[in-house]
């Protein structure tokens, strides 16, 4: 191992996490570090990486945008077809990763994803912005292509067709929510002895408990 990687350390001592201080809901407790890390101008407050697994249960990974949360769960958009949506059509078991690094922190979720209505799907569609909308027309997620030029030349055709009229909503586009049924937060912590809170589904109420780091 290079000595100057193995050297790289920061003790965290920014914060603590104790059961008397969490909300007695997750989503709430969620909602008030989110808070706290838009108010910290953290870039991208809502980029999480979320964990598929495909059919040879290999696992992987991508950073994608949270989009509305709820009691019910997190929601974010993407590409039906793509590999993420491939994957979740054959295992909808997913891992939410939400790495508020600046803060020391991290929340970590672990559910079912579903895809939500077309309807609601469309409204979420027609707020991006137009050439975001287009895009969605232009990329076939995942898939290989020649070179860049091929997305450019399709991206451009289509700004032109759709100059003045109305995008339409994609047949394999739309949302996902993930419905947890465990959901973790993590404090970073001096020495390594991190507070690590976890709530977890009981069939109709949160049991909360603690992890060792």
């Amino acid at each position: 191992m290079r000595e100057d990687i193995a050297s790289l350390r920061n003790e965290y001592t920014q914060s603590s996490l104790d059961e008397l201080s969490l909300l007695k809901n997750p989503f709430d407790q969620f909602e008030k570090w989110f808070e706290e890390v838009k108010r910290s101008a953290i870039p991208e407050p809502n980029a999480m990486v979320i964990c598929t697994v495909n059919s040879n249960s290999q696992p992987s990974s991508r950073t994608v945008l949270l989009k509305d949360l709820s009691k019910k769960g997190f929601t974010f958009y993407t590409n039906y077809d793509s590999r993420k949506g491939k994957e979740i059509a054959r295992n909808n078991s997913v891992s939410l990763l939400f790495p508020w690094l600046e803060l020391e922190r991290q929340v970590i979720v672990q559910g079912k994803a579903e895809r939500i209505s077309r309807s609601a799907s469309e409204e979420y569609f027609h707020l991006r912005p137009k050439g975001s909308q287009i895009s969605a027309h232009v990329s076939n997620q995942s898939e290989r292509i020649i070179n860049r030029i091929a997305l450019e030349s399709k991206l451009n055709l289509l700004k032109e067709e759709y100059k003045d009229k109305e995008v339409p909503l994609p047949d394999n586009w739309g949302g996902y929510l993930v419905i947890p049924y465990s959901i973790e937060f993590w404090q970073g912590c001096p020495n390594r002895l991190h507070d690590r809170i976890f709530y977890e589904w009981a069939g109709d109420s949160w049991n909360v408990g603690r992890l060792s780091p």
